[in-house]
Protein backbone atom coordinates (compact mmCIF):
# COMPACT_ATOMS: atom_id res chain seq x y z
CA UNK A 1 0.00 0.00 0.00
CA UNK A 2 1.52 3.32 -0.21
CA UNK A 3 2.33 5.63 2.14
CA UNK A 4 1.27 8.17 3.95
CA UNK A 5 3.58 11.32 5.36
CA UNK A 6 2.66 14.82 6.32
CA UNK A 7 5.50 15.81 7.31
CA UNK A 8 9.43 14.35 7.24
CA UNK A 9 11.81 13.97 9.93
CA UNK A 10 15.13 12.88 9.50
CA UNK A 11 17.52 13.57 12.68
CA UNK A 12 20.86 14.09 11.85
CA UNK A 13 20.16 15.95 8.45
CA UNK A 14 20.28 19.32 8.39
CA UNK A 15 16.53 20.51 6.91
CA UNK A 16 16.90 23.47 4.65
CA UNK A 17 13.15 24.11 3.38
CA UNK A 18 9.70 23.01 4.35
CA UNK A 19 7.88 23.64 1.26
CA UNK A 20 4.20 23.87 0.55
CA UNK A 21 4.49 19.89 -0.62
CA UNK A 22 8.54 19.30 -0.59
CA UNK A 23 10.97 19.30 2.50
CA UNK A 24 14.58 19.42 1.01
CA UNK A 25 17.62 18.37 3.00
CA UNK A 26 21.32 19.42 2.99
CA UNK A 27 23.40 16.15 1.82
CA UNK A 28 26.64 17.97 1.43
CA UNK A 29 27.40 20.94 -0.41
CA UNK A 30 26.62 19.35 -3.95
CA UNK A 31 23.71 17.43 -3.01
CA UNK A 32 19.84 17.57 -1.83
CA UNK A 33 17.85 15.01 -0.32
CA UNK A 34 14.19 16.28 -1.66
CA UNK A 35 10.96 13.99 0.16
CA UNK A 36 7.68 14.48 -1.76
CA UNK A 37 5.21 14.72 1.01
CA UNK A 38 1.54 14.14 0.91
CA UNK A 39 0.75 18.07 1.50
CA UNK A 40 -1.56 19.52 -0.46
CA UNK A 41 -2.08 23.13 -1.38
CA UNK A 42 -4.55 24.80 -3.02
CA UNK A 43 -4.89 28.39 -3.68
CA UNK A 44 -1.57 28.79 -1.86
CA UNK A 45 -2.29 27.69 1.04
CA UNK A 46 -1.19 24.24 2.73
CA UNK A 47 -4.16 22.30 3.66
CA UNK A 48 -4.40 20.43 7.21
CA UNK A 49 -4.74 16.68 5.80
CA UNK A 50 -2.27 14.70 3.71
CA UNK A 51 -3.64 13.04 0.66
CA UNK A 52 -2.02 9.28 1.46
CA UNK A 53 0.49 8.02 -1.50
CA UNK A 54 0.56 11.36 -3.23
CA UNK A 55 4.34 12.09 -2.56
CA UNK A 56 5.14 8.84 -4.07
CA UNK A 57 2.83 9.71 -7.30
CA UNK A 58 4.55 12.83 -7.34
CA UNK A 59 8.12 11.41 -7.37
CA UNK A 60 7.30 8.88 -9.59
CA UNK A 61 5.73 10.76 -12.43
CA UNK A 62 8.75 13.33 -12.17
CA UNK A 63 11.02 10.68 -12.72
CA UNK A 64 9.54 9.59 -15.63
CA UNK A 65 9.26 13.13 -17.42
CA UNK A 66 12.98 13.72 -16.38
CA UNK A 67 13.90 10.94 -17.88
CA UNK A 68 11.88 11.20 -21.19
CA UNK A 69 12.59 14.86 -21.65
CA UNK A 70 16.74 14.65 -20.54
CA UNK A 71 17.22 15.03 -24.23
CA UNK A 72 15.78 18.76 -24.09
CA UNK A 73 17.08 19.57 -20.71
CA UNK A 74 19.28 18.18 -17.67
CA UNK A 75 17.51 17.74 -15.08
CA UNK A 76 18.81 17.44 -11.35
CA UNK A 77 18.81 14.21 -10.53
CA UNK A 78 21.74 12.64 -9.39
CA UNK A 79 20.31 8.45 -9.55
CA UNK A 80 21.81 8.01 -6.41
CA UNK A 81 20.25 5.81 -4.37
CA UNK A 82 17.89 7.42 -1.35
CA UNK A 83 18.48 4.38 1.03
CA UNK A 84 21.83 5.07 1.51
CA UNK A 85 21.69 8.38 2.16
CA UNK A 86 19.41 7.86 5.01
CA UNK A 87 19.39 8.32 8.89
CA UNK A 88 20.29 4.87 10.24
CA UNK A 89 16.27 3.84 12.09
CA UNK A 90 14.67 5.35 9.37
CA UNK A 91 11.80 3.54 7.89
CA UNK A 92 12.99 3.23 4.37
CA UNK A 93 9.71 1.79 3.09
CA UNK A 94 8.04 4.94 4.31
CA UNK A 95 10.80 7.89 2.26
CA UNK A 96 12.57 5.87 -0.82
CA UNK A 97 9.52 6.14 -3.36
CA UNK A 98 9.06 9.84 -2.41
CA UNK A 99 12.39 11.17 -2.26
CA UNK A 100 15.51 11.43 -4.33
CA UNK A 101 19.05 12.59 -4.35
CA UNK A 102 19.52 16.40 -6.51
CA UNK A 103 22.24 18.36 -7.43
CA UNK A 104 22.31 21.52 -5.50
CA UNK A 105 21.18 24.01 -7.74
CA UNK A 106 21.00 28.12 -7.44
CA UNK A 107 17.19 28.39 -8.30
CA UNK A 108 15.69 30.57 -10.73
CA UNK A 109 13.32 32.86 -8.76
CA UNK A 110 10.43 32.76 -11.25
CA UNK A 111 7.64 29.87 -12.12
CA UNK A 112 8.57 28.92 -15.92
CA UNK A 113 4.48 28.53 -17.11
CA UNK A 114 3.35 27.03 -20.48
CA UNK A 115 -0.03 27.04 -21.43
CA UNK A 116 -1.49 25.65 -24.15
CA UNK A 117 -5.47 26.04 -23.48
CA UNK A 118 -7.36 29.27 -21.62
CA UNK A 119 -7.65 28.40 -18.29
CA UNK A 120 -7.09 29.89 -14.59
CA UNK A 121 -5.97 32.73 -14.05
CA UNK A 122 -5.05 32.86 -17.90
CA UNK A 123 -8.54 33.05 -18.32
CA UNK A 124 -9.43 35.71 -15.72
CA UNK A 125 -6.66 37.80 -17.39
CA UNK A 126 -7.85 37.35 -20.32
CA UNK A 127 -11.50 38.09 -19.45
CA UNK A 128 -10.32 41.21 -17.71
CA UNK A 129 -7.66 42.77 -20.89
CA UNK A 130 -7.45 40.36 -23.39
CA UNK A 131 -4.34 39.77 -22.57
CA UNK A 132 -1.97 36.99 -20.64
CA UNK A 133 1.69 38.30 -19.19
CA UNK A 134 1.60 41.05 -22.32
CA UNK A 135 0.56 38.66 -24.98
CA UNK A 136 -2.45 39.83 -26.88
CA UNK A 137 -4.63 37.09 -28.10
CA UNK A 138 -7.35 37.03 -30.47
CA UNK A 139 -10.68 38.00 -29.56
CA UNK A 140 -13.69 35.82 -28.94
CA UNK A 141 -11.86 33.22 -26.97
CA UNK A 142 -13.95 31.21 -24.68
CA UNK A 143 -12.90 29.11 -21.19
CA UNK A 144 -10.90 26.25 -21.85
CA UNK A 145 -10.29 27.27 -25.59
CA UNK A 146 -6.69 25.62 -26.92
CA UNK A 147 -4.51 28.49 -28.15
CA UNK A 148 -2.66 28.93 -31.71
CA UNK A 149 0.20 27.37 -30.10
CA UNK A 150 1.41 27.15 -26.54
CA UNK A 151 2.70 30.55 -24.84
CA UNK A 152 5.15 31.44 -22.37
CA UNK A 153 3.67 32.91 -19.57
CA UNK A 154 6.02 33.79 -16.07
CA UNK A 155 4.56 34.48 -12.66
CA UNK A 156 6.85 35.29 -9.90
CA UNK A 157 7.85 33.00 -6.76
CA UNK A 158 5.84 33.89 -4.11
CA UNK A 159 6.43 32.53 -0.55
CA UNK A 160 4.31 30.49 0.83
CA UNK A 161 0.57 31.42 2.06
CA UNK A 162 1.28 34.32 -0.67
CA UNK A 163 -0.27 34.57 -4.26
CA UNK A 164 1.64 33.92 -7.44
CA UNK A 165 1.59 36.73 -9.82
CA UNK A 166 1.98 36.23 -13.20
CA UNK A 167 4.23 38.91 -15.47
CA UNK A 168 5.95 39.38 -18.88
CA UNK A 169 8.62 38.59 -20.57
CA UNK A 170 10.15 41.91 -20.68
CA UNK A 171 10.34 42.18 -16.75
CA UNK A 172 11.13 38.43 -15.75
CA UNK A 173 14.67 39.39 -18.86
CA UNK A 174 15.04 42.37 -16.33
CA UNK A 175 15.26 40.25 -13.48
CA UNK A 176 17.26 37.14 -14.29
CA UNK A 177 18.87 38.53 -17.45
CA UNK A 178 17.92 38.25 -20.97
CA UNK A 179 19.94 35.30 -21.73
CA UNK A 180 18.85 33.13 -18.91
CA UNK A 181 15.10 34.48 -19.58
CA UNK A 182 15.36 33.21 -23.35
CA UNK A 183 17.18 29.81 -22.33
CA UNK A 184 13.80 29.38 -19.61
CA UNK A 185 11.41 30.15 -22.17
CA UNK A 186 12.82 27.70 -25.09
CA UNK A 187 13.36 24.90 -22.58
CA UNK A 188 9.77 25.49 -21.06
CA UNK A 189 7.62 25.42 -24.28
CA UNK A 190 9.98 22.57 -25.55
CA UNK A 191 9.30 20.74 -22.21
CA UNK A 192 5.78 21.05 -22.96
CA UNK A 193 5.38 20.46 -26.52
CA UNK A 194 6.95 17.41 -26.04
CA UNK A 195 4.52 16.34 -22.91
CA UNK A 196 1.79 17.30 -24.90
CA UNK A 197 1.74 14.97 -27.52
CA UNK A 198 3.07 12.16 -25.32
CA UNK A 199 0.00 12.96 -23.62
CA UNK A 200 -2.66 12.90 -26.17
CA UNK A 201 -1.75 9.46 -27.47
CA UNK A 202 -2.75 8.48 -24.35
CA UNK A 203 -5.85 10.52 -24.18
CA UNK A 204 -5.19 13.34 -22.22
CA UNK A 205 -4.91 17.16 -22.62
CA UNK A 206 -1.98 18.64 -20.82
CA UNK A 207 -3.71 22.62 -20.57
CA UNK A 208 -0.93 24.31 -18.77
CA UNK A 209 2.08 22.91 -16.87
CA UNK A 210 4.77 24.96 -14.68
CA UNK A 211 8.35 24.33 -13.76
CA UNK A 212 11.04 24.97 -12.25
CA UNK A 213 14.83 25.72 -13.28
CA UNK A 214 18.13 26.59 -11.15
CA UNK A 215 21.68 26.68 -12.30
CA UNK A 216 25.12 25.05 -11.47
CA UNK A 217 28.53 27.42 -10.23
CA UNK A 218 29.25 27.30 -13.80
CA UNK A 219 25.13 28.67 -14.94
CA UNK A 220 24.66 25.66 -16.46
CA UNK A 221 20.66 25.55 -16.35
CA UNK A 222 19.25 22.99 -15.20
CA UNK A 223 14.56 21.78 -14.87
CA UNK A 224 14.32 20.87 -11.24
CA UNK A 225 11.72 20.03 -8.40
CA UNK A 226 8.77 18.62 -10.08
CA UNK A 227 8.09 17.67 -13.66
CA UNK A 228 4.35 17.71 -14.97
CA UNK A 229 2.62 15.95 -12.00
CA UNK A 230 -0.71 16.77 -11.18
CA UNK A 231 0.12 19.32 -8.91
CA UNK A 232 2.45 21.71 -11.39
CA UNK A 233 -0.42 20.84 -14.40
CA UNK A 234 -3.69 21.21 -15.44
CA UNK A 235 -4.68 17.51 -17.21
CA UNK A 236 -7.48 16.76 -18.75
CA UNK A 237 -9.37 13.95 -19.94
CA UNK A 238 -9.71 14.69 -23.93
CA UNK A 239 -12.64 12.35 -24.32
CA UNK A 240 -14.69 15.10 -22.04
CA UNK A 241 -13.34 18.37 -23.53
CA UNK A 242 -14.99 20.79 -25.14
CA UNK A 243 -14.42 24.51 -25.22
CA UNK A 244 -16.48 26.62 -22.96
CA UNK A 245 -16.82 24.94 -19.68
CA UNK A 246 -14.12 24.02 -16.96
CA UNK A 247 -13.12 20.42 -17.97
CA UNK A 248 -12.72 17.74 -15.64
CA UNK A 249 -9.24 17.23 -14.14
CA UNK A 250 -6.62 14.73 -13.10
CA UNK A 251 -5.41 17.10 -10.92
CA UNK A 252 -5.96 18.99 -7.04
CA UNK A 253 -8.47 21.03 -9.22
CA UNK A 254 -11.09 18.53 -7.77
CA UNK A 255 -10.11 19.53 -4.49
CA UNK A 256 -10.32 23.44 -5.32
CA UNK A 257 -13.69 23.09 -7.05
CA UNK A 258 -14.58 21.62 -3.61
CA UNK A 259 -13.25 24.26 -1.82
CA UNK A 260 -14.72 26.74 -3.92
CA UNK A 261 -18.40 25.43 -2.74
CA UNK A 262 -17.02 26.66 0.78
CA UNK A 263 -17.82 29.69 2.77
CA UNK A 264 -13.50 30.06 2.80
CA UNK A 265 -11.12 33.31 2.78
CA UNK A 266 -8.36 31.37 0.62
CA UNK A 267 -6.14 31.98 3.56
CA UNK A 268 -4.56 30.02 6.18
CA UNK A 269 -5.71 28.23 8.01
CA UNK A 270 -7.37 25.64 5.61
CA UNK A 271 -10.43 23.58 5.61
CA UNK A 272 -10.78 19.98 6.35
CA UNK A 273 -11.44 17.70 3.43
CA UNK A 274 -13.84 15.14 3.84
CA UNK A 275 -12.68 11.75 2.96
CA UNK A 276 -15.04 11.26 0.11
CA UNK A 277 -12.72 14.48 -1.11
CA UNK A 278 -9.55 12.94 -0.20
CA UNK A 279 -10.46 9.34 -1.79
CA UNK A 280 -11.29 11.19 -4.91
CA UNK A 281 -8.18 13.23 -5.47
CA UNK A 282 -6.23 10.63 -4.58
CA UNK A 283 -7.79 8.51 -6.99
CA UNK A 284 -7.37 11.13 -9.54
CA UNK A 285 -3.89 11.29 -9.24
CA UNK A 286 -3.02 7.40 -9.52
CA UNK A 287 -5.23 7.21 -12.60
CA UNK A 288 -2.83 10.20 -13.95
CA UNK A 289 0.15 8.40 -13.18
CA UNK A 290 -1.39 5.47 -15.00
CA UNK A 291 -2.42 6.69 -17.91
CA UNK A 292 0.82 8.71 -18.61
CA UNK A 293 3.49 6.99 -16.94
CA UNK A 294 1.86 3.04 -17.21
CA UNK A 295 2.65 3.22 -13.38
CA UNK A 296 0.39 1.84 -11.11
CA UNK A 297 1.43 1.74 -7.33
CA UNK A 298 1.40 -1.08 -5.04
Amino acid sequence: MPTTLHQSNLPGLNLLHRGKVRDVYALSTQELLIVATDRLSAFDVVLPDPIPGKGEMLCEISNFWFAQTAHLMPNHLTGKSVAAALPAGVDVNLYTRRSVIAKRLKAVPIEAIARGYLIGSGWKDYQASGSLCGIKLPAGLRQAEKLREPIFTPSTKAATGHHDENIGFDRMAAEIGADLAEQVRDATLAIYNFAADHAAQRGILVADTKLEFGTDEDGKLYVMDEMLTPDSSRFWPAEQYRAGISPPSYDKQFVRDYLETLDWNKTAPGPRLPASVTAGTAAKYAEALQRLAGITLD
